[in-house]
């Protein structure tokens, strides 16, 4: 593969590939800081990829964005249908964006507005619905007929599972789990509520830790800065870096994360009782020093435990591009279950029609 100066990464594709486009998607996942999209074909595999930066917070710049990487796509490949994975509060009748804590979505008709723009039918839902729909169908969840998704970033996400269907509740607003209040009074969260499981158990809790080990002058800051190549560049994502080179106070602070990571699918299990919980998001990439602590303070906590089966937790198999490859996969599922009926079947139906009421009428 080879990175063009557009930010596009090209998969080798047979020259045929243009005769597929019943069974091509693309998918768009688009994040607070950076937009990733790919072509995706009917078995979850990214044919073409690209990635931009989000414009800004405007609706209508992000709109254009979408609708010149959908240009831009189709270019080389006919596709069916376009799926948008957008990091907010998405309606039920997956149309609308309710609230993007990062964009300036508010009640934004996203689906036809994107629709109306590139003649395509284009399904649009919560990120982490579209990552969970994806690790259902393609990734560490296949088979599993109730699973719940967890993403651990910045903050928690997540994605419910039930029958293999995606549950998005009365409202389209299941699955933010990060801000179950799993500490009455505890620290202040970014939505207005204290206590909740993110300020817990997520990639936030490493970089605050982090930053406020470089700014004591620590022996662990020091090296955490070495890591990032200044001071300034700290993340969480140098804490597993140097948790895996050995540092016993990173490997601490990751336990304790994996701890409240633990509690928190606890309670999930007494409200859902799935049979698996799937783990994604950047701070999986610590595997099983996240893992470990949280299947033992799962196991701990887990209402009825020694007398009822116990869900497996595993981590995540398609990592960051499972947004993409999830609003992919739900907007051609969708617009197959949509396709209308062809002139010969309309026929056919109307004429069973006529003749039943013919037939009720000599009755």
């Amino acid at each position: 593969m080879a990175e063009r100066s557009d930010r596009r990464i090209v998969a080798a594709a047979p020259p045929t590939r243009r005769v597929l486009g019943e069974r091509l998607a693309i998918g768009i996942d688009i994040g607070g800081t950076k937009i990733a999209a790919g072509v995706v074909d009917e078995d979850g595999h990214v044919i073409d990829r690209l990635r931009r930066e989000t414009p800004t917070t405007d609706p209508d710049e992000v709109l254009d964005a979408i609708v010149d990487i959908a240009d831009t796509f189709r270019r080389d490949h006919v596709v069916k249908a376009l799926g948008v994975g957008a990091a907010g509060f998405v309606d039920a009748s997956a149309s609308t964006v309710v609230f993007s804590p990062h964009l300036a979505w508010r009640h934004e008709a996203l689906r036809d507005r994107v629709a109306r723009r590139t003649k395509l039918p284009v399904l649009v839902d919560n990120d982490a619905n579209a990552s969970g729909w994806a690790e259902w169908r393609f990734g560490a969840a296949q088979n599993e007929p109730d699973v719940v998704v967890i993403t651990l970033g910045t903050g928690i996400g997540g994605a419910v599972v039930i029958d293999g269907q995606i549950y998005r509740g009365r409202f389209g607003i299941a699955g933010e789990f990060g801000h179950m209040q799993v500490v009455p009074g505890g620290r202040q969260c970014e939505c207005g509520n204290t206590g909740c499981w993110e300020q817990y158990a997520s990639g936030r809790v490493l970089e605050r830790r982090a930053k406020a080990a470089v700014a004591d002058g620590s022996v662990i800051g020091k090296t955490l800065a070495e890591l990032a190549g200044g001071p300034e560049k700290v993340s969480g994502i140098q804490v597993t870096e140097a948790a895996r080179q050995g540092d016993d106070e990173a490997r601490a602070w990751i336990d304790e994360v994996g701890d409240w990571l633990g509690v928190g699918i606890a309670n999930l299990a007494a409200a859902l009782d799935p049979g698996l919980f799937v783990i994604g998001g950047g701070v999986s990439d610590a595997g099983e020093m996240l893992l470990g602590p949280a299947q033992r303070a799962f196991s701990q906590s887990l209402t009825g435990r020694g007398f009822r089966a116990e869900a497996r937790i595993v981590r995540a198999h398609l990592g960051p591009e499972a947004g993409l490859v999830g609003a992919a996969d739900m907007a051609r599922l969708t617009a197959r279950r949509r396709r209308p009926a062809s002139p010969d079947a309309r026929v056919r139906v109307r004429g069973a029609a006529r003749s039943t009421r013919s037939t009720r009428r000599r009755r």
